[in-house]
């Protein structure tokens, strides 16, 4: 932590605290009102994903994975399942891709719904979060009909998914949609606009593209500095290649580039992508059998992958290491959420208090993830 100076002192925020977003502990020195640093404390939440994966079967990993991003679970499995049937030169029905890409997409929309509806919360807004846990749950009422779930979903497997998609699914979901879409611009109302939103996280936090890219930042919060990367565009999987979606970057619409507005104003934007994608999969979803390309045995050959995916926090990383074995020999989890955190100490030098709790929830940090 350093050497305590003058009229320095130490104060915690957490590990129970509403505005950590999860069980961290950070220890903060401060000067009055100014933050000098910040040292995050992990390991609150650590419940040996990575070891635990090594004495369980391949198909047993992917409940786990469900509860390290606990608030975008689908995309959890779908980094995995991706690298494991690189891994084993599966290649899935077309169905299957559709239908995973639909349910990847709607648990990006959930997860962002609850990451500004907080952040709102974060700096005052409590109507927002109320709108917004609203839509999630309507998400979450499409997952739980299709899987039995609402949380955790064990949904997609190797070689497949767990259930098809319910026969009035499209009707269902084109209804979701058509309801959902006009409600982003009444977030903008009450939110986006919101002058007292903006004077809090306009031209606070900001972190320069040089920083985020050498800290290992992705995802929105990189996007949100001006970099035009994201995984299913730069190293598509699946079949994101086939749809015409955009890649919202920061504005600077109200402060600098990079600012803590700019990582929210990014969400929102992606919001309405997603939706682009999952009315786009639903118009072309073919039929098709989804247990058709499911090995009888996982048992990939003796070697390693690694493969990134891009999830609701950025690129999401697997490394997984086969003896040739059922059981996996290395299951390593690269987290977004974890990066993101890193680089808290350095873009919360000199703001105030009150300012770092704004900035630690513009970083949008799922403690799952990050202690794995």
């Amino acid at each position: 932590m350093g050497v305590i100076q003058g009229d320095q002192m130490v104060l915690n925020i957490g590990p129970q605290h509403p505005s950590t977003h999860g069980v961290l502990r950070l220890e903060v020195m401060t000067d009055g009102e100014i933050v000098s640093r910040i040292t995050p404390h992990l390991g609150y939440l650590h419940r040996c994903f990575e070891k635990h994966s090594e004495n369980v079967t391949y198909e047993q990993v992917i409940p786990f994975t469900d509860r390290c991003d606990y608030l975008a679970s689908m995309n959890s499995n779908f980094g995995y399942v991706v690298a494991m049937e690189e891994l084993m030169d599966i290649k899935v029905c077309e169905r299957v891709e559709y239908v995973r890409v639909i349910m990847a997409e709607l648990n990006r929309i959930a997860s962002h719904l609850l990451g500004v509806g907080a952040y709102g919360l974060d700096v005052g807004a409590f109507t927002p979060f109320v709108h917004m846990l609203r839509d999630r749950e309507r998400i979450l009422d499409i997952f739980e009909y299709t899987c039995g779930a609402r949380l955790l979903y064990n949904y997609m497997w190797v070689g497949g998914v767990s259930h098809d998609l319910p026969k009035d699914f499209k009707k269902i979901c084109f209804k979701f949609l058509d309801y959902f879409e006009p409600k982003i611009d009444e977030y903008n109302q009450l939110l986006t606009y919101n002058k007292i939103f903006v004077e809090r996280t306009a031209d606070v936090g900001v972190l320069p593209a040089d920083v985020a890219i050498s800290y290992g930042v992705s995802g929105t919060n990189l996007r949100a500095s001006g970099v035009k990367w994201d995984v299913r565009k730069e190293e598509p999987y699946s079949i994101y290649d086939r749809f015409d979606f955009d890649i919202p970057i920061g504005e600077a619409k109200f402060g600098t580039l990079g600012d803590c507005f700019d990582r929210y104003w990014v969400r929102i934007l992606e919001m309405r992508e997603s939706i682009k994608i999952v009315r786009q999969a639903l118009k072309e979803i073919p039929e098709g059998d989804i247990f058709e390309t499911m090995p009888k045995k996982i048992r990939p050959p003796k070697g390693s992958i690694y493969r990134r995916t891009e999830s609701p926090r950025g690129d999401l990383g697997y490394y997984i290491e086969s003896d040739g074995s059922p059981v996996p020999t290395r299951v390593k989890m690269r987290s977004p959420a974890f990066t993101a955190l890193s680089c808290l100490d350095e873009i919360s030098q000199g703001w105030m208090m009150s300012d770092v709790l704004c900035i630690l929830g513009s970083l949008d940090i799922v403690l799952g993830e990050i202690d794995r």
